[in-house]
């Protein structure tokens, strides 16, 4: 029962922490906010909307899973092109926000890729 204890704290501390850095905006409104692609090193790979950057942690708001691709060759063609292959790709729903703590590339992305990701079907089990 420790670990649930413990599990149950940093959970906790996590919400409290993105509640604190939204709190913390202007309450900017989401089409001044740049469109990023960030590559995690152990969660994978999100687009969405850039709020904070303080170190390896990234706040995205709008957030969408990058989990599987199809249709371009890297993550730096998917951002720059998108993907031409829609139908193959796997990207389950939006989160509201998100709390990424190991950011190791954060890529923008363009206008057209982010027409081309936001048109993939929401890919669910």
């Amino acid at each position: 029962m420790k670990y649930d204890k413990f599990f149950d704290e940093l959970c906790d501390f996590f919400i409290k922490k993105i509640k604190k850095i939204e709190e913390e905006e202007d309450k900017e409104n989401i089409s001044n906010l740049d469109y990023v692609m960030v590559r995690t090193y152990s969660a994978g790979v999100f687009a969405g909307y850039l709020v904070k950057r303080e170190g390896r942690e990234v706040l995205l708001k709008d957030a969408r899973r990058i989990w599987y691709w199809d249709g371009a060759a890297s993550l730096s063609q998917l951002a720059t092109d998108g993907t031409s292959a829609p139908e193959k790709c796997k990207f389950p729903c939006e989160v509201a926000s998100i709390l990424l703590l190991e950011a190791i590339e954060i890529l923008p992305i363009s206008d057209k890729a982010k027409l081309s990701i936001k048109s993939v079907a929401i890919w669910s089990a």
